[in-house]
């Protein structure tokens, strides 16, 4: 069996990356329809299970291994990128437009420098420094914290973003230290996380889904696309690039979610928040900017790793 160059490695996470941009910027439409037949952690639940049980059927038709990657790192990537991320998203769409749940949302990169900085020591340096401000300055528009009944999907997508960004560092952790196939350990952090958010649905009495052909579209497409295909082609990404690469490589995803809930939902921002979004989405590229001029632009697990992955280890 050929050995993958580094280079067809990086080509096939860029490629991930590319196919995932439309999906979920696309997928943020989705959900907010399907909210209106589905109570948000019955739906999350729904389409993080179902999504599981599609992937173990493709591993078994691959004859791939269907046992689970280490389970203490399974537990807590599901927990994180299914349970939490999952949950906290759909909760944000809920009470808050589409557009603005996807920008902040994908603040994934912020926070990921966040974490460095707070748990790792990692310093900023050179252009990360006014990227962050921006950023920030964007998130305070954004979320509006001084509107107290406003904020609340602001706090909750921004919340979701954290807990991405600490499944991501668990993810190129593992991969680093016991590398696992990428379609099992999508498979089996989403059937992890999705119990919790299916107990959690049954707690708040959400009951039973309208199972009208709109929902059931919604739920094919999430299930099918946003969540089996699209998870296992992020992690795909992880393991072919760089942790902040492929972070950045998201970008397009929540300016694909604002142009489709405007041209879809007829939801106009307001100028603050219109001008937040900016500040958001420039100041991420800045950082991806700041990731080039800094050299880390390298192949997964190599010298030229992220140095906040670097202190994990």
């Amino acid at each position: 069996m050929p050995v993958a160059t580094p280079k067809r490695t990086r080509d096939l996470g860029i490629l991930a990356l590319a196919t995932i941009a439309p999906l979920w910027g696309y997928s943020w439409i989705v959900s907010k329809v399907a909210l209106g037949y589905s109570g948000p952690f019955t739906f999350a639940g729904l389409i993080s299970g179902l999504g599981a049980l599609c992937l173990f059927a493709v591993l078994a038709v691959l004859h791939r291994p269907l046992g689970p990657p280490p389970l203490r790192w399974t537990l807590g990537i599901g927990l994180l990128q299914t349970t939490l991320f999952n949950g906290l998203a759909t909760a944000a769409l809920v009470v808050g437009g589409a557009g603005k749940v996807s920008v902040l949302v994908y603040t994934m990169p912020f926070w990921l420098l966040v974490l460095a900085r707070l748990f790792l020591g990692e310093r900023l340096r050179g252009l990360q420094w006014p990227a962050v401000a921006l950023a920030f300055a964007g998130l305070i528009l954004v979320v509006r914290p001084w509107d107290i009944g406003g904020a609340l999907s602001g706090v909750l997508a921004c919340a979701a973003g954290l807990a991405w960004a600490a499944a991501a560092l668990l993810v190129k952790l593992l991969q680093r230290r016991a590398p696992c196939e990428t379609l099992r350990l999508t498979a089996w952090q989403l059937l992890v996380g999705c119990v919790p958010l299916l107990v959690a649905g049954l707690l708040v009495q959400e009951g039973v889904p309208d199972w009208t052909g709109a929902f059931i579209a919604c739920l094919l497409y999430s299930v099918l696309l946003a969540n089996a295909m699209c998870w296992a082609l992020w992690l795909l990404a992880l393991r072919s690039l760089p942790a902040g690469a492929a972070g950045m490589g998201t970008l397009a995803v929540p300016v694909i979610g604002v142009l489709a809930a405007w041209l879809q939902l007829n939801e106009t921002p307001a100028p603050v928040e219109a001008a937040g979004m900016a500040l958001i989405i420039g100041g991420l590229a800045a950082l991806a900017a700041a990731g080039l001029a800094s050299g880390h632009g390298g192949g997964p697990g190599g010298e030229d790793e992220p140095a906040p992955l670097r202190a994990l280890d």
